[in-house]
């Protein structure tokens, strides 16, 4: 027999929170709609095969802009958001929440243009070479400059690729590198500049992110929650678990699970969901990502519950991102429930550009979004 599990939502989405309101149900926790705030979805064959993925669970997600070419300007990202509103099933409800890729030669007033007109909810920073396709990205940040201060003064927020590419920095250490080096200089010399420091890896940014007012703001993706670099490397290299930034020793983890499953709005989830087809990822120089859009909200619910939290489940994937996007909360709502068997799920992603593999947590789940 399984304990009940209330319908518990902690933030200002207007859901009842005096206990005598709550639904109480056997093995069911429902929540508002979450949403991602970290995505690639990718573009032609790749996108159309995983794009259903995310759009049956999600609400809204912040779109990466690494494709080839980048999505540089404000037209760029409107056919891109086009070409995704395309690809969604038939009577799919979800909103891609397009970002633009900032490069040395981005146009202020471009980035402003787009963002007044809606179309842009953020723009991206990546450090030149940091990850897949970010070789067009920054490497001298005196350049990107009067975007800086342009997306300050209209409160646009600054995606970060947290992490250095300098050789002599031990890829275990770029992302403490990156708070210290760039990251606080650039916060420091733009006063009002929102940033959300995404897929957190190490308790230094947890403990930095923390320390913040409310300008400043962290994603964590599901996979991070769960593997350590022992995952990657023991017992040979397992090219699936293999993300940048790369996974941490486990008591970062455990700092990421801290700060997920505390209610703290700074924090909030980014799947992060990077797929590659196999060959890619099954090679000598394997891509970095995890593809997880398919099994997050089940690995999620199975995460918080085993520390305790299943409360704050709502405040970390349905409340704590719209509030700092100035977004409201999902109306609609997303039910999971427990189960006495473990959840399956395939262990490939067919499209058109090849299989994906599905991430695999290395354990039993019980919790299955409910139809």
């Amino acid at each position: 027999m399984h304990r009940k599990i209330g319908v518990v939502s902690r933030g200002n989405s207007g859901f009842a929170r005096d206990p005598a309101l709550l639904a109480w149900g056997m093995n069911i926790l429902t929540i508002p709609r979450p949403d991602d705030w970290h995505l690639h979805l990718r573009d032609g064959a790749m996108l159309q095969g995983i794009l259903p993925e995310s759009a049956r669970d999600f609400a809204r997600a912040i779109i990466m802009p690494n494709l080839v070419p980048p999505v540089v300007t404000g037209a760029q990202a409107a056919a891109y958001r086009a070409r995704i509103l395309a690809a969604l099933p038939e009577g799919a409800a979800f909103e891609p929440l397009m970002t633009l890729y900032l490069t040395e030669t981005t146009d202020p007033e471009d980035v402003a243009a787009a963002a007044a007109s809606g179309l842009i909810k953020a723009v991206k920073l990546y450090p030149a070479g940091a990850t897949t396709n970010s070789d067009s990205g920054v490497r001298d940040f005196d350049k990107v400059r009067p975007v800086f201060e342009k997306m300050a003064e209209i409160g646009l927020p600054l995606c970060t690729h947290g992490e250095v590419t300098t050789p002599e920095v031990d890829i275990f250490d770029r992302e403490a590198v990156f708070i210290e080096t760039v990251l606080d200089p650039i916060r420091r010399a733009t006063p009002g500049l929102r940033v959300v420091m995404e897929h957190l890896t190490t308790k230094d940014g947890v403990d930095y992110v923390a320390a913040q007012g409310h300008d400043m703001g962290a994603t964590i993706t599901t996979h991070h929650l769960i593997i350590n670099r022992n995952h990657i490397l023991v017992g040979g290299i397992k090219p699936h678990y293999y993300c940048l930034p790369v996974a941490k020793r486990e008591h970062h983890r455990r700092a990421l699970i801290e700060a997920a499953t505390s209610g703290n709005p700074h924090f909030f989830l980014g799947t992060d969901s990077a797929p590659h087809a196999d060959p890619a990822k099954e090679n000598a120089c394997g891509c970095a990502g995890c593809f997880t859009a398919t099994n997050t909200m089940p690995l999620l619910a199975h995460i918080f519950e085993s520390e305790g939290r299943l409360d704050a489940l709502t405040a970390f994937a349905s409340e704590n991102g719209p509030r700092f996007y100035g977004l409201p909360v999902n109306s609609t709502t997303l039910s999971l429930e427990k189960h006495d068997t473990p959840t399956s799920w395939p262990a490939k992603i067919e499209t058109g550009a090849g299989p994906v593999t599905l991430f695999d947590p290395g354990f039993p789940v019980y919790w299955q979004v409910k139809d």
